[in-house]
């Protein structure tokens, strides 16, 4: 087992109600054909789209405020054009699945989502938009064969993030012990020095949510053989894509398309 994940994750202190309700904002939407994966206790009301069985499968990974409904059909077509399959999954307690939104329990999903795909590791891209960053880094992170990994407006320091939320006081624990869970079980920096498959960051250089160096620094971390880091001029954390669609798409489709290629 990774030393990054070695306690118990029901005994963790990033569990706390207060972190989850400063952290996560659920909503019902569902988009209209919904595959189900069986994680623990948890039911993901997913949607999968299979384009081509032969073909790659985009896994995504959306942001705290977001659902998959937000991603369909747009996105599933977009990567469809790109001779891609795509695999949306929905967090805890969003859309039309059961339990509690949980930083750290929703680091096992990862694996149900895996197994329920059910093709060779090797054809899977894992793409985390903001708080899906950290579920995307951690599926390439459990299966290091993967064709690659997408980082969009990711986020490089979990503590960080975390802190401005919540207190340690809030938590009735300590900065000590905060810090000590942070970084069991999202030590970035650790995941992507481990990670070497083909890597592409994306960022907006006003992000007003989570700012560019949180890009800059994964992009410094990574000791991927091809990694790219794609600052755009325009727009903000919910404004990236639409503010540069042109370029966006065009990094986008040219990562996926030339590592789908190489077998």
């Amino acid at each position: 087992m990774s030393p990054l994940m070695q306690a118990p994750m029901s005994t963790s202190i990033l569990e706390h109600p207060r972190i989850t309700r400063s952290y996560f904002f659920p909503r019902a939407d569902t988009p209209d054909e919904i595959f189900f994966v069986n994680s623990g206790d948890a039911r993901l009301a997913c949607a999968y789209h299979v384009h081509d069985p032969e073909a790659h499968t985009l896994v995504h990974f959306h942001g705290n405020g977001e659902v998959v409904a937000d991603y369909i059909p747009w996105m599933a077509d977009l990567l469809a054009g790109f001779g891609l399959n795509s695999f949306f999954v929905e967090y805890r307690g969003y859309g039309g699945s059961t339990g509690c939104p949980g930083l750290v329990s929703m680091l096992d999903d990862v694996d149900a989502v895996v197994d329920a795909i059910d093709q060779p590791v090797e054809r899977i891209f894992a793409f985390g938009r903001s708080v899906g960053s950290l579920y995307a880094l951690e599926l390439a992170h459990r299966h290091p064969e993967i064709a690659g990994l997408v980082l969009e407006s990711g986020i490089a320091d979990v503590l960080e993030r975390v802190l401005l939320r919540v207190s340690p006081s809030d938590l009735n624990t300590t900065f000590d012990d905060v810090q000590r869970e942070t970084r069991r079980y999202f030590n970035h920096e650790a995941k992507l020095a481990d990670f070497r498959k083909p890597l592409l960051i994306m960022h907006a250089l006003r992000d007003h949510l989570v700012d560019v160096s949180h890009a800059r620094r994964m992009h410094a971390w990574s000791s991927s053989y091809q990694k790219r880091l794609a600052i755009f001029e325009q727009g903000d954390h919910n404004s990236i894509f639409e503010a540069n669609r042109t370029e966006y798409l065009r990094d986008l489709r040219l990562f996926l398309t030339l590592h789908a290629r190489q077998r």
